[in-house]
């Protein structure tokens, strides 16, 4: 055994340098024109800011970004007088007229004033527009050959090059994960022919002027009540070779360069009441560093992330197209490039690093980058999927720290969330229910059909647990567990028993935005125990008992939750057809094709259901899976194919994965079948929602390795495409394992489990399970 680990150690060791490089090789986005529309653009991030260039020749176009944005204020929108109707909505329910309750709860149990629909609710918002309007000599003849666009996902950086008139010109963008501000560096192979004139827009509550050589644009966002909106300001500077720079009311304007470097600053005042000042400060000491230092220190903090993870699937022959026409050809045939999902997954890393930061917000439903003023769905924290598959890839691939900006926005959630629940509920504890955003909004929607789901803060317990399980932080835990315990309160108070199955449920309940028929042949989505309550539930009590017996506390409240746990329904309930019962009636849905499937919460992303451990249910989610079908907006697409990888079905997870880079140009708002990828690898609704990137990149993890079993799982969803070889390193598993393994022909050849502590540990590997000794790294 031990020269056999031995082996392992050192096959290992041997085989990562050169995955490595075939990594650094292949990690490029690239194409051979400029982007005609936004969904072209490559995106650009440093957690904060975000930056979309689009490469135009004869003007280019930079979309910007600060993740802080946000139109809207803090509010009250609670109903303090609606937990007086709980009682009768209750009645109705146990009476089932499910319809009759709805109606009540449309009127007196959702949100005061606009809701999400208009400020003070607010949304997520475009900082406006960088313009760079050029002109070339024989300008009745700009010819341009040669043309190449590219995003480096190995260092952050995008970059473009053209000829115009026999002279090159090259543009290289980053923003900045050294000094905070955004660069891009323009030069011309000849001297003296850069000329351009720089403006700034943005459609509305802005202003721009030049200031002391640089450039600002400014404005003040609605607030909707009598506080004072956002502020917001970006300042551009420009650094010269050769050539001469004037500034006019509204633009710079630059001569006869060889070369040029524009600093771009940005910031608000969410949280910052000085931002003007430090927006000064970064540009001041940007400017004194030599660009070669800035782009050095750039790349390796990024890099400190990203290099944690490579994955090597293997090669093919369509890997020097333009990504367009790459991902095209993938669709029509994807035996040919096995680098195509490793470039997905590895972009969906890249996303999560440049889209958020320690000590500030989580990804949004657009990550960072928006070039509207009204996104879509409000770009807010969606709390019934969206949010938390956003962070689903992020504790796998090894980016455990940004998981914490989540984790800071749900503490910032419990006081409000506490005066919900008391509105509502007259319940103690925490609660939120469908949409949040950066004012801690917890009421419930404008709608009770979808607004009314209060599963929100039972769902965001479970992402914060996850981050404990894979890296077994006391401290973390102990910061977290007044949160998991509100929320825990919350639930355990609004627990009835059903006088049919003696089971503990809630009421009302709901499954999140489906609606099924009543006997009387009118529908309704109000209803007593749907399925992923119940599922939230026992997820939620589980881990409180587990938190509480680790940090040595509650024991009075865990052994209640213990006996709780006991009267809850079980993970899920087989209906006569064999699927997964959606609520607690075997009720007949509206829309059998919804593209919500949250009665198999408990498959993903809890472990309630799994095919090691529960086999009959996991059939039974199978045939669930089987009547939804394969379609949907990417967003679902991608948790199909995180279902699929549960039940350790590797091809259908495949074969999601393919209908999920299925090449789309729709920009429409989507609500069914539909998904794919812009030409940019942003994920299409449509429109463009990040959750979608984010789900498959989990996906393609879960894949490679699962933990969620008692064990660690190696290639338990391998599809045939990608058994013929291939590397894995830098993976993580519950219970802070990295892993590192290598296959052929579909048989793990060699692995290596590390810990900060060497300790013993369950692996499955070719479909034995073994208990080995991890070793410390």
């Amino acid at each position: 055994m031990k020269i056999l680990k031995k082996h392992v150690i050192t096959a290992i060791v041997m085989m990562m340098p050169v995955a490595l490089k075939a990594q650094q090789n292949s990690l490029t986005l690239k194409y051979d024109k400029p982007a005609a529309v936004w969904e072209e653009t490559v995106p650009l991030g440093n957690g904060r800011l975000g930056m979309m260039p689009d490469g135009g020749i004869q003007t280019e176009k930079v979309v910007l970004n600060d993740i802080t944005l946000w139109s809207g204020a803090p509010q009250d929108a609670n109903n303090y007088e609606a937990y007086k109707q709980l009682p009768k909505i209750q009645e109705l329910l146990k009476a089932g007229r499910n319809d009759e309750a709805q109606s009540l709860m449309d009127k007196d149990f959702i949100c005061t004033g606009k809701g999400s629909g208009d400020v003070p609710f607010g949304c997520y918002q475009t900082l406006g527009e960088l313009q760079i309007q050029f002109a070339y000599d024989k300008a009745d003849k700009v010819a341009t050959t040669v043309y190449e666009r590219k995003l480096s996902l190995q260092q952050a950086i995008a970059s473009c090059s053209y000829k115009v008139n026999n002279v090159t010109y090259n543009r290289e963008y980053f923003t900045s994960f050294g000094d905070d501000l955004s660069f891009i560096r323009l030069t011309a192979s000849q001297a003296g022919k850069l000329n351009l004139r720089i403006t700034m827009s943005r459609p509305e509550k802005a202003a721009t002027r030049t200031e002391n050589g640089e450039l600002l644009l400014y404005g003040q966002l609605d607030s909707g009540n009598d506080t004072k909106g956002m502020q917001y300001q970006a300042n551009v500077k420009a650094q010269l070779k050769g050539g001469t720079i004037t500034t006019e009311e509204h633009a710079l304007v630059i001569k006869n360069a060889t070369e040029v470097i524009l600093y771009v600053a940005a910031g608000t005042d969410f949280h910052k009441n000085d931002f003007k000042k430090q927006i000064s400060t970064v540009l001041a000491t940007a400017a004194k560093k030599p660009y070669e230092a800035q782009k050095q220190a750039h790349i390796r903090n990024y890099t400190k992330l990203f290099n944690r993870v490579q994955v090597d699937l293997g090669k093919g022959t369509a890997s020097t197209l333009t990504t367009d026409k790459r991902l095209a050809a993938f669709y029509n045939n994807a035996a040919a490039d096995n680098e195509l999902p490793v470039l997905f997954y590895q972009f969906g890393r890249y996303l999560t690093i440049c889209s958020t930061r320690k000590g500030l917000l989580p990804p949004n439903l657009q990550g960072l980058w928006a070039n509207q003023v009204h996104t879509p769905w409000n770009g807010d924290y969606h709390l019934d999927v969206n949010v938390q598959m956003n962070h689903w890839p992020v504790e796998v691939s090894n980016l455990s720290e940004l998981n914490l900006p989540l984790a800071d926005l749900v503490k910032g959630l419990v006081e409000p969330g506490q005066r919900t629940a008391k509105a509502y509920y007259n319940a103690p504890g925490w609660v939120a229910h469908v949409i949040t955003n950066v004012w801690g909004f917890t009421e419930p929607g404008e709608s009770a059909s979808w607004g009314a789901t209060k599963s929100g803060s039972g769902w965001l317990c479970n992402n914060l647990w996850e981050h404990y399980a894979f890296t077994n932080d006391k401290k973390y835990l102990a910061d977290i567990y007044p949160v998991l315990k509100g929320s825990a309160e919350f639930y355990n108070s609004l627990l009835i028993k059903d006088e049919k199955t003696g089971w503990l449920v809630m009421s009302p309940s709901s499954s999140p935005e489906n609606a099924f028929y009543l006997p009387n042949g009118k529908h309704a989505s109000i209803c007593i125990g749907a399925t992923i309550d119940n599922q939230i539930v026992r997820d939620l009590f589980n881990n409180i008992i587990t938190a509480s017996t680790e940090l040595g506390i509650d024991a009075d409240f865990r052994k209640e939750l213990q006996q709780k746990v006991t009267l809850l329904p079980p993970p899920g309930v087989i209906s006569p057809d064999g699927r997964i019962m959606e609520w607690l009636e075997d009720y007949k849905e509206t829309e059998p094709q919804h593209r919500h499937i949250s009665h198999l919460w408990g498959l993903y992303p809890a472990s309630l259901i799994s095919a090691e451990n529960t086999p009959e249910l996991a059939a039974a989610a199978k045939k669930t899976l089987e009547v939804r079908g394969d379609d949907g907006p990417s967003w679902t697409i991608a948790y199909k194919l995180l279902f699929w990888a549960r039940l350790q079905d590797g091809n259908r997870s495949f074969k999601l994965l393919k209908e999920l880079l299925k090449p789309t140009a729709r920009t429409d708002i989507n609500y069914g079948a539909g998904g794919g990828v812009y030409q940019n690898m942003l994920s299409a609704g449509p429109p463009f929602q990040i959750d979608g990137n984010f789900g498959a990149t989990a996906g393609i993890a879960e894949m490679l390795i699962q933990s969620h079993a008692g064990f660690i799982n190696i290639l338990p969803s391998i599809p045939d495409q990608w058994k013929a070889t291939g590397s894995v390193k830098g993976l993580k598993a519950r219970g802070n394992f990295t892993v590192d393994f290598a296959w052929k022909d579909g048989k793990v050849t060699s692995y290596r489990i590390i810990s900060p502590n060497p300790r013993k540990v369950k692996v499955k590997v070719n479909g034995e399970i073994k208990e080995i000794t991890a070793i410390k790294g």
